[in-house]
């Protein structure tokens, strides 16, 4: 068996490029040929809010990458079409997250499937933008009525699918940790690493700051009386792709600018570690969600966590068992930091951590896809 996965990979940084990575690496140690084929323009400059679209560090090891899709320019598509035909994968996997990708990507699975019929299994990491716009139904619907099977690491996602289709050929696998980012280390050479104090209690909101992840909600809890009393650092790490000021003002009105650490820059893959080992507790305040890759880089590291009941954040996280759960108010995410630290919780919820973790698993996520392929065969 071979087979092709469509979407970014490095050198284009983030996280679904990881996922590829990962994903791609779970194929080949199960003796399944795999390539992934990925984006030579993924985003236009004017339409990308970050400093740059590329990873400068470490290149996956043994894994075939090919940057061939351009995501503006039709007749790149109808050439690749023909590029990957002339492949023959079994099947192919192909991304999805975004409504800007579905002309680029719908047209070439449609190109494809007009040559030969090779099924065609979407990973819908997100369905329902985060932030819609009037046109996002239309172009959603044009790639899912492209592909032949679905894939939703969420259950939530998984209903939004229904809205699109009525294709049965749907299956909900858990997103797998993400094993990647090399092992943890401890607190004590985190804190050396990143330079921060052996005395201070640290909370980690951690990716790209975007207005849906609620770090607004976050900053307020932090600015709290109950909060402000037990000295907690927060730290953020990651790259501003909102208004960097709108967040500053908030530090600064609730004057928690002493207990905000902002690494307000791209995380290379191999830093990573430090910034989770460092962590007591990592927080994801979200607004809005599908299901979250930092959810599962915490399992990875054993870090308890605190998420909002919103998309599938809440099935990945059960509460009071490995983390909290909690409503998308700063009072309630204040309650649930001032509970951890008062009632000493890290060690009960890392014991927690480190069973519940067995449920997110790459195998899980090879075989559920064979199986999914096979059943649309």
């Amino acid at each position: 068996m071979n087979n092709i996965i469509i979407g970014p990979a490095y050198p284009l940084r983030g996280g679904i490029a990881n996922f590829n990575a990962a994903l791609c690496n779970a194929f080949l140690k199960k003796n399944i040929d795999s390539k992934i084929i990925s984006f030579s323009l993924q985003y236009p400059k004017i339409l990308f809010p970050g400093k740059t679209q590329l990873d400068n560090g470490n290149a996956p090891e043994n894994i075939e990458i090919s940057s061939d899709i351009n995501s503006i320019n039709p007749f790149n598509w109808f050439k690749l079409a023909k590029k990957i035909v002339k492949l023959n994968p079994d099947y192919i996997i192909v991304d999805f997250w975004m409504p800007f990708m579905a002309p680029a990507l719908g047209t070439i699975i449609r190109r494809i499937k007009r040559k030969k019929n090779i099924k065609i299994i979407a990973i819908t990491h997100n369905v329902v933008a985060h932030e819609s716009k009037f046109y996002d139904k239309i172009l959603t619907k044009y790639f899912i009525k492209s592909c032949d099977g679905f894939v939703a690491m969420s259950k939530s996602v998984l209903e939004d699918i229904k809205q699109f289709t009525t294709n049965q050929h749907l299956k909900f696998i858990p997103h797998p940790i993400y094993d990647i980012f090399g092992e943890k280390v401890s607190k004590d050479q985190a804190l050396d690493f990143l330079k921060l104090k052996k005395e201070d209690k640290h909370i980690l909101f951690f990716g790209l700051i975007r207005k849906y992840k609620g770090l607004d909600l976050l900053l307020k809890a932090m600015g709290t009386d109950k909060i402000k009393k037990l000295n907690i650092k927060l730290i953020v790490a990651g790259e501003f792709y909102d208004y960097k000021l709108k967040y500053e003002k908030i530090i600064d009105e609730l004057k928690i600018r002493d207990n905000v650490i902002l690494k307000d820059t791209y995380i290379l893959n191999q830093d990573v570690k430090y910034y989770f080992s460092v962590a007591d507790i990592v927080a994801q305040p979200y607004k809005t969600a599908s299901q979250s890759g930092v959810t599962q880089i915490a399992y990875h590291f054993e870090r308890p966590m605190l998420v909002t009941d919103v998309g599938g954040l809440s099935e990945i996280v059960p509460d009071n068992k490995v983390g909290y759960v909690t409503q998308t108010t700063p009072e309630s995410i204040a309650n649930a930091i001032f509970d951890f630290y008062e009632n000493n919780k890290e060690a009960e919820f890392v014991e927690n951590v480190k069973i519940e973790k067995n449920r997110f698993s790459w195998n899980a996520m090879v075989d559920g896809i064979c199986d999914l392929e096979k059943e649309i065969n």
